[in-house]
């Protein structure tokens, strides 16, 4: 017995009063109540948790849906125009002779030359605006359209110092530039 006696004494006195000896004692018992643990709720099911994926993407939308992806299997519509009015490719050129104007050009006429081609959103933000903040003289190549839908183009607009980049919407077949977007070369 002076052998087993030995050993309570040496674990009580010395091991348990340091650190480390508290830091090993907690281990076992969380180690063990882990243990215990696991053998009283026997078996898990491996196909439960994280390993579990599924056999096919997760998706949101029908796939019955219509494709809205950037890169579009169909051509995209032609845009349409109301008999008698301009085309969308008239209408950008028009609207970028008008924001380019003349050299001193008042602001009031510079205005007046864009209201007619702009919807009354961009007219409220041009307002500020004027033409000698313009920072292109001259157009160097044609306009390109990039139709969205039949009532939605971009234009695209190539000037000398830079691309001038237009939307235009078409209210009853009207084309009317919604936003202008300056991208310097």
């Amino acid at each position: 017995m002076s052998v087993v006696r030995r050993a309570v004494e040496f674990l009580v006195g010395r091991v348990l009063r340091s650190r480390l000896g508290i830091a090993l004692a907690l281990a076992v018992v969380v180690f063990g109540i882990v243990g215990a643990a696991r053998l009283l709720a026997g078996p898990g099911d491996p196909t439960l948790g994280l390993s579990n994926r599924p056999n096919e993407p997760i998706t949101t939308v029908p796939p019955t849906a219509g494709d809205d992806g950037l890169v579009g299997r169909d051509a995209p519509p032609s845009p349409v125009t109301r008999p008698g009015e301009r085309t969308p490719e008239q209408t950008a050129e028009r609207f970028v002779a008008a924001w380019l104007g003349e050299p001193g050009m008042t602001p009031e006429r510079w205005h007046e030359g864009m209201r007619p081609l702009s919807t009354s959103a961009l007219t409220e933000k041009l307002a500020g605006a004027v033409p000698g903040d313009v920072p292109a003289r001259q157009m160097t190549d044609e306009v390109v359209l990039r139709p969205r839908t039949e009532t939605f183009v971009e234009a695209l607009v190539p000037l000398d110092t830079g691309r001038l980049r237009l939307e235009l919407l078409a209210s009853d077949g009207r084309w009317l530039v919604d936003a202008v977007d300056w991208e310097q070369e």
